[in-house]
């Protein structure tokens, strides 16, 4: 019987200590263009040293976050496609959608430039042009946040892409870091958030070609996962970890992530 009862008390200790470690940490479903800019290895240990909450990132595309989520397999979900986003809470998977920060996408493609698109500020039309040439162009392919804006882009400026999938358009499936080094080492133009570009090491005669049109704006949410239709979500920790992101200790934080002394990333929350 003493026996029974020491097993029986060792497995309630190791259960409460197991509980309160999962108190203490949430998983977060992003996107590969914050992973891959290192935003996270700037934030993360910040908020971990004020709070004690461990912060689990998954990064893969948007879609495929935001399905992510929904299948109840994350706290936190932070992405880039609002429309999306906006879907996501009204249909109760997300407590509340807050904006979080901005950046936006430009082109980047050889110096020889093939399709004559470089200075260009207008996105729709430099798609087009490098359509009509038949310029090799490597596109991520996989819903996340930057393919479902440059399939709107391409969708504006009258041209369907996927009736060229494996002539000119390339579509690799894969992040954003994959795609630019697919797109580079086959001479393609490649659609990228500014961040991941100017994080990226492997540019070799690669340039930004097009750049500055408004259509090219990348904004950031932010969502807690809801608790009530996803039970096992660490409601009290994600809260905290949006609320801390929109605050303004979290948004001087995102604002000082600098590589080369550039900043990625613009916080924008509304102002409480």
């Amino acid at each position: 019987m003493i026996g029974n009862s020491i097993g029986v008390m060792a497995l309630t200790i190791a259960m409460t200590v197991s509980a309160a470690a999962q108190d203490k940490s949430i998983i977060v479903q992003s996107t590969t263009s914050t992973a891959n800019s290192g935003l996270y290895d700037h934030l993360l240990p910040i908020f971990q040293d004020a709070t004690g909450i461990q912060v689990n990132v998954v990064a893969v595309g948007t879609g495929q976050a935001i399905k992510n989520a929904e299948n109840c397999d994350g706290d936190v979900l932070l992405v880039h496609a609002k429309p999306s986003e906006e879907q996501f809470v009204s249909e109760g998977f997300g407590s509340k959608r807050t904006d979080l920060m901005y950046n936006d996408f430009v082109v980047v493609g050889p110096e020889s430039d093939p399709a004559g698109v470089g200075g260009m500020s207008d996105a729709q039309a430099a798609l087009k042009q490098i359509a009509e040439q038949g310029a090799l162009f490597a596109s991520r392919g996989d819903d996340s946040g930057t393919h479902k804006k440059e399939i709107s882009l391409w969708n504006a400026a009258g041209v369907d892409p996927s009736a060229a999938s494996g002539d000119w358009y390339r579509e690799t499936g894969s992040g954003m870091g994959a795609t630019l080094n697919a797109g580079i080492g086959m001479g393609a133009y490649v659609m990228t958030d500014r961040a991941t570009w100017i994080s990226f090491e492997n540019k070799q005669d690669y340039t930004i070609q097009v750049e500055g049109d408004e259509d090219l704006f990348n904004q950031y949410g932010v969502i807690p996962v809801s608790g009530d239709k996803c039970p096992s979500v660490n409601v009290e920790a994600a809260e905290a970890f949006a609320d801390w992101l929109i605050s303004g200790e979290g948004q001087d934080t995102i604002a000082a992530y600098k590589v080369s002394d550039q900043q990625l990333f613009f916080p924008n929350a509304p102002v409480n």
